[in-house]
C-alpha cells in the first residue's frame, strides 16, 4: 500500500468585529491601565465584564471598577509556550480573581517554577509598555506581597474610546487525506483521475471517500473515470477573489466525468461565459507540473443529453 500523504496546513484569517458599550470599556480601560467590571442586579461583579447576566439574561451596563491586584483561584504550568502566547519563557496559567471581582480572569503568570505558584496567592497585572485597547494590555500578571491596590472610582467614560478590534485568527496543523484520497491525488499526478466504486449500489466516488455515504460499507475498488465529462450546473462568477489570477466573469461548474457517479467541481476556460451550458461535454487543460486540471474547455461533442446526467445534478 502507498504510504498515506500528510503534510503541515495553516489556516489563518483576521477577525474583525464591533465592540458594544461594555466590552468597549473594558478595552478601553485596558488601554489607560484600568480594569472594569459589571454589576449584576444581584450585586455581583463580572471580570471580564459581559453584556447579559449569564444566570438571568439581564442586559447589563452597570460598570465598576476592580483593583489590578487579586488572588490566584486555579492555575496550570506551561513548560512550552507556543508561538503567540503571552510569555516566551514557561509560564502558569491563572485564573485570577481581581480585588473587588466575583469573577476570575484567565491570564499568564511569570513564575520561575510550578513550586512558586499555588492557589490562593496574591498577584498583580504588570502592564505591557504599550496598550492599544487589547487584553495583551495586560502583560502577564506576577506574584506580589505589598499592600492590596484600590479602585480609583473610575465611572467606565473614556476620549476615544476603542470601537473595534482585530484577533488573527490561526490554527496549525497536519492535514492527512487518508488513504482514499492519497491514491486520488497520486494519480492526479499523472493526469489521471481515479475514483472508488462502493461494492452494494455501485455508484463510483469521485474523489473517493473511503466510504459510501449511503450504503456505509467501505470502499476499495479504484475506477479511472474521465477524462472528459459534461456540465451539470454552473455558476457565473463575478466578484474576483483575494491573490486568485483570474479575470472575472468566469464559470465555475459541476462536471461529471464519464463513469463517476457524482460531479466535482472545477473552471470552464476556452469558451465565452454566456456560452456554457447544462450538458457541455468538457475535458482537462493541465499545465506544466501542474498536480490537478487547471480548468475544463469544450471538446467539440455534441451536448450531452439531459437523461444521462440528470441524477447528477
Amino acid at each position: 500500500m502507498a504510504e498515506v500523504l500528510k503534510a503541515p496546513l495553516v489556516v489563518e484569517f483576521p477577525f474583525t468585529r464591533s465592540l458594544g458599550p461594555v466590552q468597549s470599556a473594558f478595552l478601553t480601560g485596558l488601554r489607560e491601565r484600568v480594569v472594569l467590571g459589571v454589576r449584576t442586579g444581584d450585586g455581583r461583579v463580572l471580570v471580564p465584564p459581559v453584556e447579559y447576566d449569564p444566570l438571568t439574561a439581564e442586559e447589563l451596563g452597570d460598570l465598576v471598577e476592580v483593583a489590578p491586584t487579586g488572588t490566584v483561584t486555579t492555575w496550570a504550568w506551561n513548560p512550552a509556550p507556543r508561538r503567540g502566547q503571552p510569555l516566551t519563557t514557561p509560564f502558569a496559567w491563572v485564573l485570577v480573581r481581581l480585588d473587588g471581582a466575583d469573577t476570575a480572569l484567565l491570564h499568564a503568570l511569570d513564575a520561575p517554577g510550578p513550586a512558586a505558584v499555588h492557589t490562593g496567592m496574591p498577584v498583580r497585572i504588570r502592564w505591557s509598555g504599550e496598550r492599544t485597547g487589547a487584553i495583551t494590555d495586560i502583560a502577564c500578571f506576577e506574584p506580589y506581597d505589598g499592600h492590596r491596590a484600590e479602585p480609583t472610582g473610575h465611572t467606565g467614560e473614556f476620549e476615544d474610546p476603542v470601537t473595534g478590534i482585530v484577533a488573527a485568527a490561526r490554527l496549525d496543523y497536519t492535514y492527512s487525506p487518508g488513504r482514499a484520497q492519497t491514491a486520488y491525488i497520486n494519480a492526479l499526478s499523472g493526469r489521471r483521475t481515479v475514483g472508488e466504486r462502493c461494492p452494494s449500489c455501485r455508484k463510483v466516488y469521485v474523489p473517493p471517500r473511503g466510504a459510501c455515504p449511503t450504503c456505509g460499507v467501505a470502499t476499495s475498488e479504484q475506477v479511472e473515470v474521465g477524462p472528459r465529462g459534461t456540465v451539470t450546473t454552473f455558476c457565473i462568477v463575478n466578484i474576483k477573489a483575494k491573490n486568485l489570477d483570474i479575470e472575472v466573469p468566469y464559470v465555475y461548474a459541476h462536471i461529471a466525468l464519464d463513469g463517476a457517479g457524482l460531479a466535482l467541481h472545477g473552471r470552464i476556460g476556452g469558451i465565452p461565459y454566456d456560452e456554457v451550458r447544462m450538458g457541455l461535454r468538457v475535458e482537462p487543460v493541465w499545465t506544466e507540473d501542474a498536480r490537478y486540471p487547471d480548468h475544463y474547455r469544450p471538446t467539440g461533442e455534441p451536448d450531452a443529453d439531459y437523461d444521462t446526467y440528470k441524477e447528477l445534478l
